[in-house]
């Protein structure tokens, strides 16, 4: 896995105690860092930003919002 995002994570960490309702729970932090995909290599990540943007491509809903905003 590679450092990016970490200092990023830092602030939330810190916000963990406070009293706001999306920092509750055990697991705001941890799922933070599941979506930045913190465990995956540059190379696994690329692959899967390519696969997600190719998913994307492929989407009716997509395509139906890209067609809602050229309204």
């Amino acid at each position: 896995a590679v450092p990016r995002g970490t200092p990023g994570l830092s602030r939330p960490s810190l916000s963990a105690g406070s009293q706001l309702p999306c920092f509750h729970g055990s697991s705001t932090i941890r799922n933070l860092k599941e979506r930045f995909h913190m465990n995956m290599t540059e190379e696994q990540l690329q692959l899967l930003i390519e696969q997600m943007v190719d998913g994307s491509m492929r989407s009716i809903t997509t395509k139906l919002y890209d067609g809602f905003q050229y309204l």
